[in-house]
Formats: structure tokens, sequence, C-alpha cells
């Protein structure tokens, strides 16, 4: 199998399965109800049990203080809009199949900024992007209507 493929079953289609069935886990932690101040810390300590186990099965430890900052902000970023969700679940009753597809349209946040940050327009196929972006409009629409 192609490296690139290994790295997008790894990297894309495996996260999208953990990620899919973590919604369930965060729509059960604020349906027993939870503050969204212990909900982050929670699962702060949820990603902290991730971090070593990865530790111990990548073996390595490299540190930087600029990626770690960046990667410190990631987390910030991340919690606060994690916050948010449990917001609207805890005091809206938002059901989490609606909820999930709108957040995750966070996908064209993410490609905008890399196409124009890291120049990766320079080695997409164009139309295949647009064509995905509208199919992924027209669905978060669907799906907040349904």
């Amino acid at each position: 199998m192609p490296s690139k493929t290994t790295a997008l079953i790894i990297g894309g289609f495996l996260p999208a399965l953990i990620y899919g069935g973590s919604a369930i886990f965060q729509k059960l932690s604020t349906s027993i109800g939870i503050s969204i101040s212990t909900y982050l810390v929670a699962v702060g300590a949820g990603v902290v049990l991730a971090g070593l186990g990865f530790y111990f099965f990548d073996n390595t430890l490299h540190f930087s203080l600029k990626a770690s900052s960046y990667a410190g902000i990631f987390g910030l970023t991340w919690g606060i809009a994690s916050g948010l969700v449990a917001y609207s679940l805890l005091h809206f009753d938002v059901p989490i199949s609606q909820l999930v597809p709108l957040y995750n349209m966070n996908t064209l946040v993410a490609v905008l900024l890399a196409l124009v940050i890291f120049s990766e327009w320079k080695d997409l196929h164009t139309l295949k992007l647009l064509s995905g972006t509208v199919l992924i409009v027209i669905g978060a629409i669907f799906v907040a209507n349904a």
C-alpha cells in the first residue's frame, strides 16, 4: 500500500471513526449533568492519558518551545470550541446528531487556512476541492434542518 494511502487511513479515516464515536461520550457526559469546567478537565485528563500512550507507542520525546507553543494554542482553541459544544448540549438540549455535522464544518475553515498559510493550493485539484466543499455545505444545511 502506498505511504500516502497509509497516512490517509491512519491520520484521516481512523480519526474520523474515533472522533465520531467520541461524540457519543460527549452527549452522555452532558446528559447526565456536568459543569463545563469539570467536563474540560476530564477531557484534558483523557488527552494526557492519550499522550502517555503515544509516548510509549512512538518512544520519542522531542521538545521545541515554538512547536509546544503552537500545540498549546491548538489545545486552547480546541478547549474553547469543546466548551461551547458542551454549553449547547447542557443548556439547549440540542441533538448531537445535528450538532456534530455543523461543528465539523471546521473542515472548511482548516482547508481554507491551509490553502492560504501553507500554499497547499499548489498541490491540490481545485475542482475536486470545490465540489467537496459544496457537498459539505449542502449536507450541513440538510442536517441543520432535519
